[in-house]
């Protein structure tokens, strides 16, 4: 078994609640609409808070998985802080946590801190394009829907 953990920030000229509601609060309705390339659905188990389970359902375009299950493991809404772990969808993987930290920044946009932890299976090590992929798809995310709020700036408002 091989352990690991990455870590990623980034600022963005969005507001923190809007960020929020989008990339979090409404990932599951916001992400298929603005990336229906590569995800045809996010469907929920629950309210959205922890233990809600969001299953992703990936599009032939994503090689890699088809379908992906995170258990939330907190959603704290007054301090824009999410927790959720990987339970389905990668058997090169014993277990993979993510934690995603919105802060406002002195620009009056948001600052995002991406962190992230695994330990793989049968001593796997991750490639360094497998490091890339874990880290790239997460960022790609959040800059979709940025590139979504700055051209609708009504929503989330």
């Amino acid at each position: 078994m091989t352990s690991g953990t990455f870590s990623e920030e980034f600022t963005s000229p969005i507001t923190v609640a809007r960020l929020w509601k989008a990339t979090v609060v409404d990932s599951h309705i916001l992400i298929p609409k603005i990336a229906p390339q590569f995800v045809e659905s996010i469907n929920l188990e629950g309210d959205g808070g922890a233990g809600t389970i969001k299953t992703f359902k990936f599009t032939e375009a994503v090689k890699e998985v088809s379908i992906v299950k995170n258990r939330v493991d907190e959603l704290d809404q007054e301090n824009f802080s999410y927790k959720y772990t990987v339970i389905e969808g990668n058997d090169k993987y014993e277990s993979s946590a993510f934690q995603i930290k919105l802060e406002a920044s002195p620009e009056g946009g948001s600052i995002c801190k991406i962190s992230g932890e695994y330990k793989t299976v049968d001593g796997h090590v991750p490639t360094e394009e497998e490091s890339k992929t874990l880290k790239e798809g997460t960022l790609k995310m959040f800059k979709g829907i940025e590139t979504y709020l700055i051209a609708s700036p009504d929503a989330y408002a």
